[in-house]
């Protein structure tokens, strides 16, 4: 019951809504049907360039009944005369055509340049002496296909005149006068088997002529360098091959030209030449900012300059970035493609991809300001953190550091420009700066002496900087007397400083022993039994000294006395006489 309840009840609503959206409708109006989409044309006239290359292809296949359809005839006209008018501006079109193909619009409204009012004139007819005649398109609307461009019918009313009176090329005449006919009248993709032959031919021909030109740009360089008396860095070698392939190319267009190639043909070679040119002027390019940033970077590391030596190798590898993105676009818009969807489509990619990889951009720009700013540069020793290593590699994303450990350690160069990095390279002196921990029964005499003695081993080692050189009871620790030796030892290498940072402590040891003291453990010791204590003959030998230092007025504290100081420089013997490494005379 209950199931039959509720399918009554959609039945019940079913009824109500209808009248309901009946009522509701004549209330409103009927909403008028979508406008009907514009016919595609099959054939491609919806642009003027769709309409001529169409028309080219067409009739470049041989089907000039169809190439009919892109001409501006009446149904009869079509039927009766078609195929031959076709037949004719096809001829027209490749011997007598002067204009621009790329200039032709790809827009369905047309070029305002070219014309306006659904009229583009696309180029002209050579007229043999006489004024030339323009290549007028029209548009006009098609039953089956909407809105068409075709040849207009005043141009194709000089057709016929234009083809009784042109003039065949007198180049191509006498070739094909002295070549077998089958390559004459033989055709392969639209063109004679001698066209495609003599394509062939003037490739080694081009060659030649690109290595003889090369060849002579070679000299001038060579008798320089020879007047010059510089060495030949073999950098033209590396040029050769893009220099090659872009004079190749210019020659190969050059003798091509006299093949009276038919336009379509034409027009794609003319493109695959271009972008052959392009790539060969790109790749000069290219290596050529390769040699001179290389040039740039020897020179400055030369003069001192390692940090801007440094940044020449990642400017070079922007520059490479740059002159291959340049290239690609200029190649394809060399190839036929619409530039404006492409830089539009790399604007709106280029802001995705900005968003998608921001840690990428800023690694690069992190990169590019840590070497503007000469923080690190290759070869240097710094401190990251808590690991330390030498930069190798400044790359566009990361700078690679070979660590103590031997492993290699990439850091984002983002992450480089944000934390603080201690060039160890860049140090002019060491810092030494020991902390002696002595046994609480020192006495202060003990102290003094310890003191005064070590101040002056320090005033006196030629290696140590005197200016600042000191030692200080510091404190009272748990379980020692602590003194802090502050002091610079004058070298920039890490090798020699710890040879004299191990001479210093050894010294600073025998100056520990001779004064009765020693160093104190840092640990609570536990006596068990009675301890002997420190040296009374010591003790007393050290207390006398002090108290002469007192009743001749010489207690160095709170220092030396400056002419003492200026004494003391230099009296002690580094290294020692019995030293491996030299010492003092014998």
């Amino acid at each position: 019951m209950k199931k039959l309840s509720l399918l009554a009840l959609l039945v019940l609503f079913a009824a109500v809504a209808a009248p309901a959206q009946s009522v509701t409708g004549l209330l409103k109006g009927s909403a008028p049907p979508p406008p009907a989409p514009a016919p595609a044309d099959a054939l491609g006239r919806e642009t003027p360039s769709g309409a001529v290359f169409g028309f080219l292809q067409v009739a470049q296949a041989g089907n000039f009944r169809s190439g009919a359809d892109y001409l501006q005839l009446s149904a009869a006209r079509r039927q009766a005369q078609g195929a031959d008018l076709a037949a004719k501006l096809k001829v027209l079109m490749d011997r007598a055509f002067v204009g621009n193909m790329r200039r032709i619009s790809q827009n369905p409204e047309g070029s305002p340049e070219s014309g306006d009012n659904g009229i583009q004139t696309i180029g002209s007819f050579a007229g043999g002496g006489e004024t030339d005649v323009p290549v007028v398109l029209v548009r006009v609307a098609d039953p089956g296909a909407g809105k068409v461009w075709l040849f207009s019918y005043e141009t194709l009313s000089r057709v016929p005149e234009l083809y009784e009176n042109l003039q065949e090329h007198q180049l191509e005449s006498q070739i094909t006068g002295h070549i077998p006919q089958f390559l004459v009248h033989k055709l392969f993709l639209g063109m004679p088997l001698w066209q495609w032959l003599g394509l062939l031919l003037a490739v080694p021909v081009a060659a030649v002529i690109a290595w003889a030109i090369v060849l002579v740009l070679a000299i001038p360089r060579r008798l320089w360098l020879q007047y010059r008396k510089r060495p030949n860095l073999h950098s033209f070698v590396h040029l050769s091959g893009p220099l090659l392939l872009l004079f190749g190319a210019i020659a190969h267009r050059v003798l091509v030209a006299y093949l009276g190639l038919p336009l379509l043909p034409r027009v794609y070679y003319y493109r695959t030449a271009g972008g052959v040119m392009a790539i060969g002027f790109f790749w000069f390019i290219y290596r050529a900012s390769e040699i001179s940033m290389r040039r740039l970077r020897t020179r400055a590391i030369g003069a001192g300059r390692t940090g801007t030596g440094t940044l020449m190798v990642l400017g070079e590898r922007l520059l490479k970035v740059i002159v291959a993105g340049i290239a690609v676009l200029v190649v394809l818009a060399i190839l036929g493609f619409n530039l404006t969807t492409v830089l539009a489509g790399v604007g709106i990619g280029g802001i995705a991809i900005a968003f998608a990889a921001q840690k990428t951009l800023e690694n690069l720009f992190g990169g590019v300001s840590v070497l503007a700013d000469e923080v690190i540069r290759v070869g240097d020793t710094c401190r990251f953190g808590d690991r330390t290593g030498t930069i190798e590699d400044i790359s566009l994303r990361s700078t690679r550091v070979r660590t103590n450990e031997r492993t290699e350690l990439a850091i984002p160069n983002g992450t480089l420009a944000a934390i603080n990095v201690e060039n160890l390279t860049r140090r002019d002196k060491f810092l030494f700066n020991p902390v002696l921990a002595m046994r609480y029964e020192t006495t202060p005499d003990q102290l003094r002496f310890l003191l005064a003695e070590v101040r002056r081993m320090l005033y006196e080692h030629p290696k140590v900087e005197s200016g600042n050189a000191a030692i200080r009871l510091a404190n009272f620790d748990e379980s020692s007397l602590r003194l802090e030796i502050s002091s610079f030892v004058l070298t920039t290498d890490n090798s020699e400083f710890n040879a004299i940072r191990e001479d210093l402590l050894l010294r600073i040891m025998e100056i520990v022993k001779r004064s009765g003291s020693d160093f104190a453990f840092p640990s609570r010791t536990l006596y068990m039994g009675r301890d002997a204590g420190l040296d009374p003959e010591k003790i007393a030998a050290v207390e006398h000294q002090v108290q002469q230092w007192r009743d001749d007025r010489q207690l160095p504290f709170p220092d030396f006395a400056p002419t003492d100081k200026a004494s003391f420089r230099g009296a002690i013997s580094y290294p020692p006489p019995e030293s491996a490494v030299g010492g003092g005379p014998k």
